[in-house]
């Protein structure tokens, strides 16, 4: 296969058109051309590559997306951003999604936007739910959200799960603040069907493999409230994806329902980036282990405040699911 290698060299960046193949139980990669110093440049040496010209065009969604992304970076790196304290340097690979969520996918007309957000919602729905131990498969999913065809052998509650997340996908990025009230309709909205019990829970419950207590069932309003007055208060003096994070985190750790609430955080920080203008992200159950510890690393984190040492793991990861996955989906 054939795909474009970047290299830096101080902060000059080279492009290479590289090819590697599988020999015996080795991966040998080798460059076969130099393209430039710059994406411009290396658009142009691709079509000046006839010997090559087959291995590019079946190669074509990958180089694509590698164009396309460095194209985004590199302006944002012309800007020279001041670093944020919780992102650091992948604070250019944020931006870039979002310059491009903002400038490209947002100005496509309405068919094409709804597909691509139709793509995502389904992938999105898959692994919320899947990390949460649903069973449905990733074409499974794609057949019931897209031809309503249920699949064989599978819960009730499994089914809704797909369906509701759906439902509420179309709600958040909205005006709606957040606040009691919001975040209580989100949670109702994913528990359609599957558990009857609406609002802040009023019993204690042990959160199972879990290294923290979640908040006594008779505080649970109270530190609520203490979240949100705390993302009222910081949510113009901290970088968008940050206090999503770390709000994600701190709504986790109080748990606030009985049942539910890694689906809602997950909704929930999503609504946060949409709100601010940014695109939203998938977090993928096969990374569902380095996410749940990044969660753990944050939970000797007092509710009121966004420590550093405590949160950057969190942050990080969910920067890296962003400027990683945001291209094969809204491009």
């Amino acid at each position: 296969m054939v795909y474009i290698y970047k290299k830096m060299i101080g902060k000059v960046p080279y492009y290479y058109l590289r090819v590697s193949e599988r020999k015996g139980s080795r991966v040998i990669a080798k460059d076969i051309a130099y393209l430039g110093n710059s994406i411009e440049e290396a658009r142009k040496s691709l079509d000046n590559l006839p010997q090559y010209k087959e291995k590019i065009r079946k190669a074509y969604k990958t180089i694509h997306n590698f164009l396309e992304s460095n194209h985004y970076l590199e302006k944002i790196e012309s800007m020279k951003l001041k670093k944020d304290p919780f992102i650091g340097n992948n604070l250019a690979g944020i931006e870039a999604c979002k310059l491009h969520y903002q400038s490209v996918f947002k100005k496509n007309d309405g068919t094409t936007k709804k597909e691509i957000l139709k793509n995502f919602v389904i992938e999105f729905a898959f692994n919320t739910a899947s990390i949460e131990g649903n069973t449905i498969t990733l074409q499974q999913a794609r057949n019931l959200l897209e031809e309503g065809l249920t699949p064989k052998d599978k819960t009730l509650r499994e089914i809704y799960d797909l369906q509701n997340t759906e439902k509420v996908f179309g709600v958040i990025g909205s005006d709606d603040e957040l606040s009691h009230e919001f975040i209580i309709r989100i949670h109702s909205g994913l528990m359609e069907n599957i558990d009857a019990r609406r609002g802040y829970r009023i019993t204690d419950v042990r959160v199972i493999k879990a290294n923290f207590k979640s908040t006594p069932a008779p505080y649970v309003k109270a530190d609520m409230g203490i979240l949100l007055k705390w993302y009222n208060n910081n949510k113009k003096e901290m970088h968008p994806l940050a206090i999503a994070a770390i709000f994600h985190h701190k709504f986790e750790k109080i748990h606030p329902f009985m049942d539910g609430n890694g689906r809602t955080g997950r909704m929930l920080l999503n609504h946060i980036l949409m709100q601010n203008g940014y695109p939203p992200v998938i977090i993928h159950r096969k990374l569902r282990s380095e996410y749940l510890e990044a969660l753990r690393e944050a939970d000797n984190a007092d509710l009121t405040k966004a420590t550093k040492e405590y949160y950057s793991p969190l942050v990080l990861f969910i920067a890296d699911e962003m400027s990683e996955y945001y291209w094969n989906i809204f491009l």
